[in-house]
């Protein structure tokens, strides 16, 4: 009896999975009037406020801890251009100082870094619920505390449609457990949580919560250990780096680990071992079409056993880069689009597992056993599964 009584609890846990399905936007990034790259997002819906929801569309961000929104009272430009939270349309709204005392008349501020931008703002707590709003959400709702921001810098704010940030990253990352709206939803469901990236161009992307959906893989899930939980992210060990079968000699002391941050656009490398990755996997080239050439592969050694392997145009810039010689002379170069990392208050060497990783593998994050798991992403002619 009593173990049928736990079946049914674990049913009823299980049974709480749930996706959102994410929509993708690409920003190109200019020189001198030249487009040389591209920023995407990776971006879903929430709703906040009762009786009357407020819909909102938030970036799921491995990479963070808080849950931001516009404000109402922000005149930025920035601000003008996205859905704004108005605290006078929520009855569950609650005005909170940042250790959660009812804040008076004037309210504690705290500003907060998103990569190049940054977020001013006061603190309130409401009903926050993942996916649009609908009778089956409901049961996707817990109350938590959510930055709303007075001030949007227009870096990297003005370009993109969504509206807020919702930070998965590690409870550690956030000002308290309070802000930490995974540690609030995730109480009565399996605390992990699944990635899935369509190729580019294709729908299905998602994000799926109290569990992974295993239709989106196509192989064992490799799970990892967390190597920096104390810090708060989602980071793995790198205990070695291969460019094709050369083994690179960056990780050799011990010091590289990867953070899989889904609010990053690119592979991000350690700043000093980037000029010997780049040559690494260079390779010349008489085609416009590098996605047509074959190069060399980048893997990365896990702990455990696990390997995250990359093919050359997952990497690679789209048409070749023109470069000089030591003699002079100028080269057609099929070359990797990696982006320089410097984060030494982490860890002394950092590589950013973004959207080519994440694209390739689906991935799992497990914030009961503090793990990571990479599968093999499960493709389709048009990437939708039913």
């Amino acid at each position: 009896m009593f173990k049928a009584f736990l079946l049914v609890v674990w049913q009823a846990v299980q049974g709480r999975r749930f996706s959102i399905p994410l929509s993708r936007q690409v920003v190109p990034v200019k020189v001198n009037g030249h487009t040389v790259s591209h920023k995407t997002a990776y971006y879903g819906s929430i709703f906040v406020g009762r009786p009357k929801p407020q819909n909102f569309t938030v970036v799921f961000d491995t990479g963070s801890g808080h849950l931001f929104l516009p404000d109402a009272s922000c005149e930025d430009q920035v601000c003008q251009k996205h859905a704004r939270y108005d605290r006078r349309l929520s009855a569950s709204a609650e005005e909170i100082n940042g250790d959660g005392s009812p804040a008076a008349n004037e309210h504690d501020v705290v500003s907060i870094s998103y990569g190049i931008g940054e977020v001013v703002g006061d603190f309130v707590r409401d009903v926050v619920c993942l996916g649009e709003a609908s009778e089956a959400s409901e049961s996707h709702c817990t109350t938590t505390r959510v930055i709303l921001a007075r001030h949007l810098t227009p870096e990297p704010f003005q370009q993109f449609h969504f509206d807020g940030v919702l930070g998965l990253g590690l409870s550690a990352l956030a000002l308290n457990q309070e802000f930490h709206l995974f540690s609030q939803l995730a109480g009565d469901m399996d605390p992990s949580f699944g990635v899935f990236l369509s190729r580019p161009g294709q729908p299905g992307s998602e994000v799926t919560f109290g569990g992974q959906d295993l239709r989106r893989t196509q192989g064992p899930m490799a799970w990892v250990p967390v190597s920096l939980k104390p810090q708060g992210y989602w980071g793995v060990h790198v205990k070695a780096v291969r460019a094709g079968k050369k083994l690179l000699p960056i990780c050799e002391d011990g010091g590289c680990h990867a953070i899989v941050d889904t609010g990053t656009s690119l592979l991000g490398v350690p700043r000093e071992g980037m000029a010997s990755i780049l040559a690494a996997t260079a390779r010349k080239t008489s085609s416009q079409d590098c996605q047509g050439e074959v190069g060399p592969s980048l893997s990365f050694e896990l702990a455990d056993g696990a390997v995250v392997e990359l093919e050359a145009k997952d990497f690679w810039r789209a048409t070749p880069t023109t470069v000089k010689s030591s003699a002079g002379k100028e080269l057609s170069l099929c070359r990797a689009l990696l982006l320089p990392v410097e984060m030494a208050s982490i860890a002394p060497k950092v590589f950013l597992f973004g959207e080519p990783v994440l694209h390739k593998y689906y991935t799992a994050f497990d914030a009961r056993s503090f793990q990571v798991g990479f599968a093999p992403a499960r493709h389709g002619s048009n990437e939708v599964v039913v």
